[in-house]
């Protein structure tokens, strides 16, 4: 029993590897020689571990090949274009001009139904509200609508806006983030003083804190309450 144990965690270990390596994406965004890769790796991770006869070696090896090869090919990829298109396939226009391009449906056997799902999915009901709709090589449907039917920007209306930045968070669960705190030139001594000002006497009360762009606190206790944005 615990030498299966072993050999499941080693192969584990093994797979998430991989997986990293491959780098961050959604399955539904995997590329097709990703994808077979990934399917693969649960197979080979699989055998050894329904079979204790079978030396862990015999399972570790086919997972460390796979590994190079979808590293290889995913630099060849990166630097050719030609060979990008062979192995991850081109961009097919479903939409163009605010027409549906009936050849290119038939030969991805691909019909009006999923088209016009992957339209509503995209909060595009209508079909002549589409300027171009595109498939791309992760089977993701990417849309642009007409420009009368874009929604409006403050930039249409020659409106100016402020920066909008990503907000800085300095309490998650009760610990605080110092590495953020430095990031803003702020010290652990002005965070005490903050939860102080609030009536918070430890970090470890609260669940979450961040501060945004403009210098608001947001802050929520472990119990619940006392959620609420406070300046800084």
């Amino acid at each position: 029993m615990l030498v299966i144990l072993v050999r499941t965690l080693i192969l584990y270990i093994f797979v998430v590897i991989a997986l990293r390596i491959m780098g961050k994406r959604q399955i539904g965004q995997l590329q097709p020689f990703e994808l077979v890769v990934t399917l693969m790796l649960s197979e080979l991770a699989a055998i050894p571990m329904e079979s204790p006869g079978i030396p862990l070696i015999n399972g570790i090896t086919p997972i460390l090949t796979l590994i190079a090869a979808q590293v290889i090919l995913s630099y060849i990829s990166l630097k050719s274009d030609r060979a990008r298109a062979v192995i991850c396939g081109t961009p097919s226009v479903l939409i163009e001009n605010g027409k549906i391009v009936e050849s290119e449906l038939k030969r991805l056997r691909y019909n009006l139904s999923d088209l016009l799902e992957q339209l509503r999915a995209k909060d595009v009901p209508n079909i002549s509200d589409v300027e171009f709709a595109i498939l791309e090589t992760s089977g993701q449907l990417s849309v642009i609508e007409k420009s009368q039917k874009r929604p409006v920007m403050p930039e249409d209306l020659n409106l100016s806006t402020k920066y909008e930045g990503l907000p800085f968070t300095l309490i998650m669960d009760g610990q605080v983030l110092h590495k953020n705190l430095k990031k803003i030139n702020l010290n652990i001594e002005w965070l005490y003083q903050q939860l102080a000002n609030l009536g918070i006497e430890n970090p470890s009360d609260v669940l979450f804190a961040c501060l945004d762009t403009e210098g608001k606190l947001f802050y929520q206790l472990k119990s619940g309450k006392g959620a609420k944005p406070s300046k800084k």
